[in-house]
């Protein structure tokens, strides 16, 4: 059967994340069941690049799909879309796969940004797309604790305990803190993640960027390699997955 990258876009409120799961609205559900439609009611399986938890945003997810028959790129977009109306994930391009392509196995990166509105006025606008922070936060402060979590390390201390990864093992390409005005952003790039890094190092980070922790004790609790001596969750709303890297990109340009 052919099979097909997909380009994904959504707002991940309301959903209980990727993943069907046993109650409540998936985005995995969803997408899938815009696909049966196009496959006369078959089941069609999906696999993504990143499975992002409940409230987790995206801008440039990546999933595949097989389909029986084979579609033209803008009319499988167009018909996924068509079928997914009334929801907050959309297609934004579609493509038919190398061969041995692998939305999951084959990536070779992914990016997230998280970010942080930090201002005493709560979020109208930017409600459930951000970490609302009424205090000043340092972001120079913040910038410089992050770069001791650049390179590969056990990030066991950043690891939900539910994380399923074999090893803590990764290698953290990129962590940079800025700000734009009320807006303090947190850009992450790795070849993989485990469950909830992303989150954990921007809530030890914050403890930094209000003065709780000195800039040091970030590396210190790298090296301890242990959950419970690191900061807090950061909230699902702040991040948003950006991108997934492939040697071979799918859609045929760089992301």
């Amino acid at each position: 059967m052919p099979r097909y990258a997909l380009l994904l876009e959504y707002d991940g409120t309301g959903f209980v994340g990727w993943q069907i799961q046993a109650t409540g609205l998936s985005l995995q559900g969803v997408l899938e069941a815009a696909a049966s439609r196009l496959a006369g009611g078959a089941p069609v399986p999906s696999i993504v690049a990143g499975r992002t938890d409940a409230g987790v945003h995206a801008e440039g997810q990546v999933a595949q799909i097989d389909l029986p028959t084979a579609w033209l790129p803008d009319r499988l977009r167009d018909a996924l879309n068509f079928h997914l109306k009334g929801y907050r994930l959309v297609v934004l391009r579609a493509a038919p796969a190398p061969a041995g392509w692998n939305a999951r196995f084959s990536a070779i990166g992914r990016a997230y940004r998280y970010r942080i509105l930090n201002r005493r006025p709560r979020p109208a606008v930017l409600n459930g797309r951000v970490w609302h922070v009424d205090h000043p936060l340092d972001e120079a402060a913040m910038a410089a604790a992050a770069a001791s979590l650049l390179g590969r390390h056990d990030f066991s201390a950043f690891r939900a305990a539910a994380c399923q990864a074999k090893s803590p093992l990764r290698t953290l390409d990129r962590l940079d803190v800025i700000r734009h005005g009320e807006l303090v952003e947190i850009v992450a790039e790795a070849r993989s993640f485990l469950h909830h890094q992303v989150r954990n190092m921007v809530g030890t980070l914050k403890l930094v960027g209000d003065g709780r922790w000195p800039i040091e004790r970030v590396a210190a609790v790298l090296a301890a390699r242990d959950r419970t001596q690191a900061g807090p969750t950061a909230p699902a709303e702040g991040l948003t997955m950006t991108g997934v890297r492939y040697p071979q990109d799918p859609f045929g340009s760089p992301r």
